[in-house]
C-alpha cells in the first residue's frame, strides 16, 4: 500500500466545491467507514435516555416537587444540550472525536445520577439541567460531526440514522423508568459504552471524499437542492436573511416536538410516549430519503404542518388511547424530523466550509423551543388546562410550516432555483 498523502489530490466541481480523493476509509482508519456510522449511532442511542427517558419520570418527579419546577429543569437540560452545540463544535475540532465523546460521556453520566439521587431542586437543576444538558449536546455535536466528515456523499442518510438513535435510545428505558436502579444502571452504560465508542474515532482530512464515487458527476446528477452559492460565515449568514427565518423554523419544531414528549407522558400514557419516540426514530430516515426526492424544504414544510396537524388529534384523543396513539405516531412523524434535514438545509443554504458552525448556531434554536415547549408551557398546562397548550403547539406548528416556505438560498436569484428546491 502506497503512501495515502502521496495519492492525494484535490479537484472542483461545477459549483467550486473542493474534494480531496485518492485515499480510501481503510488507508485512513484503518477499517471500513461504516465502523464510524456503529459507533456514533450506538453513543447516540446510549446518550438519547437523558432526553427520550425524560418523559417516563414526569410523573414521579412532578409528584415530588411539582410540574412547573420539573419541566424547569428539563428546559435547562434542553438549553444546555442545544445551546453548547456552537462552542462544542469548535471544542471538538481542536481535541477531535477521540477526546470530546469520552468528555460527554462523563457530564451525561453525572447528569443521570442527579436525575436519580437529587434530593433537592437545586441539585436537580445543576447535576442533571446544567452537567447532564452540556454532556449531551458534547456527544450529539461530536456524532453528528463525525458522520457528516465520513459519509459526504451519504450525508442525508447518515444523520437521519444517527439522529434517529438519539430519539430510539428512550424506548427501553421506558417499562423500567419506575425503579430506583434504572437511571444508575442507565448512567453506568453511558460513561462505559460513549466513552468506549469515542476513543476509536478519528476525523478524516479536511474535504476528504470516498475515492469509488465521482463527486464531479455526482454534482451534476443531483440537482433537486442545490448547494450554496458560496460560502456564509456565521456573521454574513444572520445578515444574508435566510438564518433568521430558519432558526425561528427551528425554534417552533423544537417547541412543539420537546412539549409533546413532556406533556404525553403527564397523564401517565407511557405507551404513547414509546410511539412518540418511534415514530421518530423511523420518520427521520423517511424525510431524509423525502427530502432528497422533493427538496429539503417541501418536506420541512410537510413535517411541520404534520407536526402542527398532531396537536388537534393529541387533543382530541385525551380519552381514547387509540386516538392518542395516532397523534403520537403523527407528532413523531413531524416536527422531530426537522432535524434529520437540517444539517443539509444549513451546507446547502450556506456552504460547506462553514456548515459545522452554521449548523451549531441554528441548531441552539432548540435551546429557544425547549424554554417556550417545556419551560412556558408547563405553567400554561398548570393554570389553563391542557386544550389551550396543544391549540398553542398546533399553531406554533402550522406557523413553522409557513415560515419555512420562505426560506432561500443566500445570494442566488430566485429564477436560477428549480421549481421547487430546497
Amino acid at each position: 500500500m502506497g503512501d495515502p498523502l502521496m495519492q492525494a489530490h484535490h479537484v472542483t466541481d461545477m459549483y467550486g466545491r473542493r474534494y480531496r480523493i485518492g485515499e480510501t476509509d481503510r488507508e485512513l482508519l484503518g477499517r471500513p467507514r461504516s465502523w464510524t456510522t456503529w459507533l456514533t449511532t450506538t453513543a447516540m442511542l446510549v446518550t438519547g435516555i437523558g432526553q427520550y427517558g425524560f418523559g417516563a419520570l414526569v410523573p414521579a418527579l412532578s409528584a415530588r416537587w411539582g410540574l412547573v419546577e420539573v419541566c424547569w429543569a428539563f428546559a435547562l437540560w434542553t438549553a444546555c444540550q442545544a445551546g453548547v452545540a456552537y462552542p462544542a463544535a469548535r471544542f471538538r475540532h481542536v481535541l477531535g472525536p477521540a477526546r470530546a465523546l469520552p468528555l460527554g460521556a462523563v457530564l451525561s453520566a453525572i447528569g443521570l445520577l442527579a436525575l436519580a439521587h437529587a434530593d433537592t431542586l437545586p441539585t436537580l437543576y445543576l447535576g442533571y439541567g446544567l452537567i447532564g444538558g452540556l454532556g449531551a449536546g458534547l456527544v450529539y455535536a461530536t456524532c453528528v460531526g463525525t458522520a457528516v466528515r465520513w459519509f459526504p456523499d451519504r450525508t442525508t442518510s447518515r444523520i437521519s440514522l444517527v439522529t434517529a438513535a438519539f430519539a430510539l435510545g428512550g424506548v427501553p428505558f421506558l417499562p423500567v423508568a419506575g425503579h430506583p436502579a434504572a437511571l444508575d444502571v442507565a448512567a453506568l452504560l453511558t460513561l462505559v459504552v460513549v466513552t468506549a465508542c469515542g476513543l476509536p474515532l478519528r476525523d478524516p482530512p479536511p474535504h476528504w471524499w470516498p475515492p469509488d464515487v465521482d463527486p464531479r458527476r455526482r454534482a451534476l446528477t443531483h440537482r433537486t437542492n442545490r448547494p450554496a452559492i458560496r460560502p456564509f460565515a456565521p456573521a454574513e449568514a444572520l445578515r444574508s436573511g435566510t438564518l433568521a427565518p430558519l432558526f425561528l423554523t427551528v425554534t417552533a419544531a423544537a417547541a412543539v416536538s420537546l412539549f409533546d414528549l413532556v406533556f404525553l407522558a403527564v397523564p401517565g400514557h407511557l405507551p404513547t410516549l414509546a410511539v412518540l419516540a418511534a415514530a421518530t426514530a423511523l420518520g427521520r430516515p423517511a424525510a431524509g430519503r423525502l427530502s432528497d426526492r422533493i427538496g429539503r424544504r417541501r418536506t420541512l414544510r410537510l413535517a411541520l404542518a404534520t407536526g402542527g396537524v398532531a396537536q388537534l388529534v393529541i387533543l382530541s384523543g385525551q380519552d381514547s388511547l387509540p386516538i392518542l396513539m395516532v397523534g403520537a405516531a403523527l407528532a413523531g412523524l413531524g416536527t422531530s424530523c426537522c432535524y434529520a434535514l437540517l444539517v443539509n438545509l444549513v451546507r446547502e443554504y450556506f456552504g460547506e466550509d462553514t456548515a459545522p458552525l452554521n449548523f451549531a448556531v441554528i441548531y441552539s434554536a432548540k435551546a429557544v423551543g425547549g424554554v417556550l415547549g417545556v419551560g412556558l408551557a408547563s405553567i400554561l398546562v398548570t393554570h389553563q388546562g391542557y386544550a389551550p397548550a396543544f391549540l398553542t403547539a398546533a399553531a406554533l406548528g402550522l406557523a413553522g410550516a409557513a415560515l419555512g416556505g420562505r426560506l432561500s438560498h443566500p445570494g442566488r436569484p430566485r429564477g436560477l432555483l428549480p421549481s421547487e428546491a430546497s
